[in-house]
């Protein structure tokens, strides 16, 4: 089965992070990424750029609405995910724990639901 692990965190903690400081980060992210390759679970995964960059549309009464940034103001924010593939929840969620996220944000497990 597969099951979306979304990150959360807060952004402008990233941001303010040193270089030196970014690049360890993604060090664990992408020893993170090789481990799940190795055991065969990894199926797809990506950052999402800053909610500066996002935009939130909302159709009412036939008309489209366009808004910059996330719909809702929030401490975290969806920074990336991974899809996975795992025998099970309990599997699903010792894959969440061991994500780098889970350390300084949260990491939401979510199963996913094939369309047709």
């Amino acid at each position: 089965m597969q099951y979306m692990l979304l990150l959360y965190s807060d952004e402008k903690a990233w941001n303010s992070f040193s270089p030196a400081d970014q690049e360890a980060g993604i060090a664990l992210y992408a020893a993170y990424g090789e481990a799940l390759r190795k055991a065969g679970a990894y199926v797809s995964s990506d950052r999402l750029r800053d909610t500066t960059d996002a935009t939130t549309v909302t159709v009412a009464n036939s008309k489209t609405q366009v808004m910059d940034g996330p719909f809702a103001d929030t401490k975290e924010q969806l920074g990336g995910y991974y899809i996975i593939e795992a025998k099970n929840l309990d599997e699903a969620i010792s894959w969440a724990a061991r994500c780098p996220g889970a350390s300084h944000g949260h990491v939401e497990v979510r199963p996913i639901w094939p369309m047709g």
